[in-house]
């Protein structure tokens, strides 16, 4: 899923080419992607776009009254087109989700490859009316070592899954929790409430900062890829760690995994893995 680098590169790449253009249509192509019928999809048309911002993991663009709320979920991205394809749209057809076409002559796309369609658009009169915006937490750069401790302070859950809950820190999610606690040297299942946070916090900004550094400025077909490339674990099960030269170890879950290293995070311990465990049995 998109997390807040990805994000940041793609709004800043957005905003000086749809602010103060016109939607001259919107074409939904999948339709489990709409979550909301009032107002109608319909009614950006002939609206100018006068924002473009990003909430936790959600691409934000805003109109005279206006919001459309835009959660890529897992496989989810934006495709941009300088001039909109011609091709007919096909319902429940491949990837593409959404098309809206500019008065300039681009278009976007918002799609997601694969058979689960889990992204989701909501056109709102108000952001507090989409449930997933309205519970955010502090986003994760603008939270202070205090805000951290406090919101980690009680917390017995593993640290991971804390900086995952949106809730409670927006924008993160397993891919940069994954590169945040190995910067931090933090076993991805140390309880919240032990974490040293100024540590903590301060892998939190080394880390976004760096990757966001390296995003910003690439177009949104070149962001992923260079999102990948800038991992130190997430992702590269089996290589070898370029801090401590261990060998990167992975926990399995039903719907993802995670990476991290045991000679940085764990004393060299390899945390149990369930599926894998019992494929071994």
């Amino acid at each position: 899923m998109p997390e807040l680098p990805e994000l940041d590169a793609l709004v800043e790449f957005l905003r000086p080419r749809l602010i103060g253009d016109f939607v001259t249509r919107v074409d939904i192509a999948e339709l489990s992607l709409l979550k909301t019928v009032d107002p109608s999809i319909d009614a950006l048309a002939g609206l100018e776009i006068t924002e473009v911002d990003r909430r936790g993991k959600a691409l934000i663009l805003g109109f005279d009254g206006l919001a459309l709320v835009c959660r890529f979920a897992r496989m989810g991205w934006l495709n941009w087109h300088d001039t909109a394809p011609n091709s007919p749209i096909k319902m429940g057809k491949g990837p593409l989700g959404m098309r809206v076409s500019l008065a300039s002559g681009a278009a976007f796309d918002l799609i997601e490859p694969g058979s689960k369609k889990n992204a989701a658009v909501s056109l709102v009169r108000d952001l507090s009316e989409v449930p997933a915006i309205a519970s955010l937490g502090p986003d994760v750069l603008s939270t202070t070592v205090d805000e951290l401790s406090a919101a980690l302070a009680e917390s017995t859950s593993r640290i991971k899954t804390v900086l995952e809950d949106q809730r409670i820190i927006a924008g993160l999610g397993n891919a940069y929790t994954d590169e945040i606690l190995h910067t931090a040297k933090l076993s991805p299942f140390a309880t919240a409430k032990t974490v040293d946070t100024r540590n903590l916090h301060t892998a939190l900004h080394e880390v976004l900062d760096t990757a966001r550094s390296s995003l910003i400025g690439l177009p949104p077909w070149k962001i992923k890829t260079a999102k990948k490339r800038g991992f130190s674990v997430h992702g590269r099960t089996g290589e070898t760690c370029p801090v401590c030269g261990e060998t990167i170890a992975e926990v399995s879950f039903a719907d993802k995994s995670l990476q991290y290293c045991p000679g940085c995070q764990t004393g060299g311990k390899k945390l149990s893995d369930r599926r894998m465990d019992r494929l071994l049995k």
